[in-house]
């Protein structure tokens, strides 16, 4: 009657085999950590070296590699707020838009005469006309250039809007398309930063968006709050501009849509460039470093299809004239086109190091950022707080690990040394299950262990009593034992269901601490409910199966 199944015996040790073994390799944390860390450098560069070979040797290829990664409380690390300009976009917006409005307006050149960009706030674009009286056509002309936009705020609207102020056209974005423009800033901004930090090879950051312009970034295991802020706080913006002109005065006036930019290799130089890009670095496809024909380091670049052909038709069109790349509001270079540059690939060079080389091409494959962002709060939390943590939050675990081994040796003898053996291997499955996924775990984590340890035994205790109520009516010990945990089922997945649905809820409702906790008590309740009901129960079997008892003591 107690009889299972092979196929099932087999599955159920299988999957107590497969668990304890991805949790196996969180015994030895700082050698399998070692090892995950130099082959994602391998992998990241392309490159090996013999001691990143030697990490690498460090845990055997063969064996489970999955670490549960430690929260920023428990592992230390750095912890900032970050505080997005979404209106520096606006400036971008329209510094873009000059290019095809002055198109549109050369049309009309023959009834409003000379036109002029005039300084104007970052979210307009003024023009002034030298024949005001004409000035309807126009705003009629830029007018056809808007484009409905489809946002929270306005569906249908428009994304900017033009009107006349005495001899000035005034263009506008429209409040739909500011709403849409700063969702689209937040969101790229999220993305970025994510990118920047996972190229780095940081494992299991927090990055997540607070109100309408704020970003919270912990990011566990890196050394400070300003390594962190030097990593993602560059903006490593990357342009190629059309050069107007060149200059050691750094007051030399300049015309409407053109800048003065200083050199980075000339000392005392400077370039007037259009603001207007030919080409960004949002059209970069990759970027990697690597060596110019002298031997030095430099970072070579290929732009995605739209870009290759813009600079391929720029470059056709400009040839003998010299065009900088621009980072940062520094000219890189400034070099001569010579020839049609083709197949949308190039190099940068400069006075780089190989260090330096490396950081930029990490920086321009993530992308650039869309605006500058101010850090409102940055903390950075010691590995010996989080060693304390850890440090407290094991011996909690032990002592509640310990106590309820006790409790259940007491109370219910031999049985309860098999329901103590099962929650040793749900221990094991729990970590091997956080290893598996990736998950992360803080300190109300440990606190969600702890309380499954506490919980673990509970479905065993049902079982137990069952058990106890069915030999009461002199039942045979076999029968007792079929009947207790037949009877038992349905209890146990009525407590643990709601406890289980608890738990969901604070996983997609809460965030940070309260989601770790949901996450270790919603894989603990899986855990209990399948030792308590399959492992005990083939450890019971194995147990009856062998010493045959006429009667029966629980």
């Amino acid at each position: 009657m107690l009889d299972f199944p092979v196929w099932k015996r087999v599955l159920i040790w299988g999957l107590c085999v497969a668990g304890l073994l991805f949790a196996a390799p969180n015994l030895f944390y700082s050698r399998v950590e070692s090892h995950n860390d130099a082959v994602q450098a391998i992998e990241r560069t392309g490159t090996s070296t013999p001691e990143l070979e030697a990490q690498a040797a460090g845990w055997p290829s063969f064996l489970p590699s999955g670490l549960v990664n430690l929260g920023l409380d428990l592992r230390g690390g750095a912890h900032l707020l970050a505080e997005v300009h979404t209106q520096d976009v606006y400036a971008d917006r329209m510094d873009n838009l000059w290019p095809e409005v002055r198109n549109a307006l050369r049309a009309e050149r023959g009834d409003i005469g000379t036109i002029r960009r005039q300084d104007s706030s970052p979210d307009e674009l003024r023009i002034r006309v030298s024949r005001p009286e004409n000035i309807q056509a126009a705003v009629q002309a830029i007018s056809d250039l808007s484009s409905p936009i489809v946002s929270l705020t306005g569906v249908g609207a428009r994304d900017f809007e033009v009107s006349a102020e005495g001899a000035e056209i005034v263009v506008r974005l429209s409040e739909a398309e500011r709403a849409a423009t700063d969702d689209r800033t937040m969101r790229q901004s999220l993305e970025i930063i994510r990118r920047r930090v996972d190229e780095a090879g940081t494992r299991e950051p927090t990055i997540q968006r607070q109100g309408e312009d704020r970003i919270l970034i912990q990011v566990p295991g890196i050394g400070s709050a300003q390594e962190l802020k030097d990593l993602i706080g560059t903006t490593a913006r990357l342009t190629f501009n059309e050069v107007t002109g060149r200059t050691t005065d750094e007051h030399q006036p300049v015309e409407a849509g053109q800048e003065l930019l200083p050199s980075m290799n000339e000392q005392g130089v400077f370039y007037a460039v259009d603001t207007a890009a030919v080409v960004s670095g949002e059209d970069l496809t990759d970027a990697q470093p690597s060596f110019d024909q002298n031997g030095r380091p430099a970072v070579s670049f290929r732009f995605n299809p739209g870009g290759a052909r813009r600079f391929g038709d720029y470059t056709a069109a400009h040839i003998g004239e010299p065009f900088a790349i621009v980072l940062d509001g520094e000219v890189i270079s400034a070099p001569v086109i010579q020839s049609h540059i083709a197949g949308g690939s190039g190099i940068i060079t400069g006075n780089f190091s190989v260090e330096e080389s490396t950081q930029l091409a990490v920086l321009l494959r993530a992308g650039a950022l869309p605006a500058q962002m101010t850090f409102l709060e940055e903390r950075t939390i010691g590995p010996e707080l989080g060693a304390d943590s850890i440090r407290a939050g094991a011996l909690a675990c032990a002592v509640a690990f310990v106590a309820v081994l006790a409790f259940m040796f007491a109370a219910y003898g031999l049985f309860g040394v098999f329901a103590n053996i099962a929650l040793i291997i749900n221990i094991g499955l729990i970590f091997g299950l956080l290893s598996l996924i990736g998950a992360t775990l803080t300190l109300p984590g440990i606190a969600g262990i702890v309380l499954t340890i506490g919980m673990a035994v509970d479905a065993n205790v049902l079982i137990f009593e069952r058990i106890r109520e069915e030999l009461k009516t002199a039942r045979g010990p076999a029968r007792a034992i079929e009947l207790g945990y037949e009877k038992a089922v349905s209890a146990i997945a009525d407590a643990n269901i709601t406890t289980l649905i608890t738990a969901a809820i604070l996983y997609f409702m809460g965030s940070g601490p309260v989601k770790g906790f949901a996450i270790t008590l919603g894989i603990g309740i899986i855990t209990s409910v399948f030792t308590a009901i399959y492992v005990t129960r083939l450890i019971v079997l194995a147990w009856f199966a062998r010493k045959r008892p006429k009667t029966l003591e629980v």
